[in-house]
């Protein structure tokens, strides 16, 4: 039953996102400092990066289809608590495989993001539920760019641990918070677990709506990931030189871009989720050509990025919008399949920028993470053609039943 979100509940459901999401990429800035202080050869050092994401794919298929089995609301609160508990662990490990199991089962319930869209969905009246999910899913983002100016400043001033420290107690208090702001009917469907994973199996392979915003998403999320798994990589060098607090500053021009793109669930919510995706991938293959360029100066690096992130911003609240209102009823399983394809295009695109750079340079990362925006601009101007537009294209149609009495039309 849609009982509707408050602003304050929207806040609230947007630093849960952030604060989660966040015990997956706060590594990345300080991993250096982190290997260090792990006693971890440099050549390893990947796998602390790793670790979260492993976690978090994990989560995505085994957890999230939890949301459509049990209450919402409690499921929420437990993820909380488990997530501070593996970045707890993270900040007190005394070395590297302690340190890359607490980030495993940081990232494995990091999912709780996907539970907070799936319960925003349910919650939600039709005619809000674009506005909502773009409020809250806001929250990811900043996330995910925030974190790296914050770790960065930690990393520089406190240490590393901090970092993961301050993300456990923040976690602990959101699931207090979470307990006493949500309303206790999140959605409680009678479903048996096993029945929702077979579902959400039978949904990757057949629902041909899921499977092409899945594979946006995929392309999407490789583009988004170039830019900002490799993005270090020519301003630590020269002309440049910067170190990771003044790296992580151009996280704040990722932050406007996205924020401007919060009102985008209200223009889905009229209709116009699918113009709305067409124009930003557009928009996100010509941001490419701001983003490389860096060698004179650093303004239209830093415009490239506002525009890529508004974009990645913008499809990803419209593809949420229309999956979840042609699922109603399994949000959380039809979520949690499309944020599989976003997390193995996040890991495509960190592999393939710092491959790009280390063979050809920054100006072949740019072409990598073009070529991605374009693929995905691509699959949607197919989607268009075949029709896969509506919610309609979630299921096939049923076959109307003939009539055994066609005088009077009775079947």
């Amino acid at each position: 039953m849609a009982t509707g979100v408050t602003r304050s509940q929207r806040f609230v459901l947007a630093l849960v996102c952030a604060a989660a999401v966040s015990t997956i990429y706060a590594i990345q800035p300080v991993l250096e400092a982190a290997g260090t202080g792990l006693g971890l050869a440099r050549e390893s050092l990947g796998g602390l990066v790793a670790a979260g994401q492993i976690g978090y794919f994990a989560g995505l298929v085994l957890l999230v289809p939890l949301g459509d089995v049990v209450n919402r609301r409690r499921l929420i609160t437990v993820h909380l608590v488990l997530t501070a508990a593996g970045a707890a662990v993270a900040a007190a490990a005394p070395n590297g495989v302690v340190a890359v199991a607490g980030l495993a089962v940081a990232g494995l319930f990091a999912v709780v993001v996907q539970v907070t869209v799936a319960y925003v969905a349910a919650v939600s009246a039709p005619s809000q539920r674009g506005r909502n999910i773009g409020a809250v899913t806001s929250g990811v983002v900043i996330g995910i760019l925030g974190v790296r100016l914050l770790a960065g400043v930690l990393g520089d001033t406190v240490g590393w641990r901090a970092v993961y420290a301050l993300l456990a107690v923040l976690c602990v208090a959101l699931a207090l918070t979470v307990r006493v702001t949500l309303d206790p009917d999140g959605g409680t469907p009678a479903v048996r677990y096993a029945q929702v994973l077979a579902s959400m199996g039978r949904l990757a392979r057949t629902d041909r709506l899921l499977l092409s915003r899945g594979l946006i998403a995929f392309f999407l999320f490789a583009s988004f990931g170039t830019l900002w798994s490799g993005l270090a990589l020519p301003l630590g060098t020269e002309p440049w030189n910067f170190g990771t607090t003044q790296i992580g500053l151009f996280g704040l021009a990722g932050l406007a871009g996205a924020l401007g793109a919060s009102r985008t669930g209200r223009w889905a919510d009229s209709g116009h989720a699918h113009a709305i995706a067409g124009c930003s991938l557009a928009l996100l293959t010509a941001s490419w050509l701001l983003i490389a360029r860096t060698e004179a100066t650093l303004w239209l690096l830093i415009m490239g990025i506002i525009l890529l992130d508004f974009a990645v911003q913008a499809v990803h609240v419209s593809s949420q919008h229309l999956l979840t209102a042609a699922h109603p009823h399994r949000a959380s399983s039809v979520v949690g399949a499309y944020m599989a394809f976003y997390s193995l295009g996040s890991a495509l695109g960190a592999i393939t920028t710092t491959w790009a750079y280390s063979t050809w340079g920054w100006s072949a990362s740019c072409w990598v993470g073009a070529a991605y925006s374009f693929s995905a601009l691509v699959l949607w101007g197919l989607a268009q053609v075949t029709g896969i537009t509506s919610h309609s294209a979630a299921s096939p149609p049923r076959p109307r039943p003939k009539c055994r009495d066609t005088a009077t039309l009775r079947c």
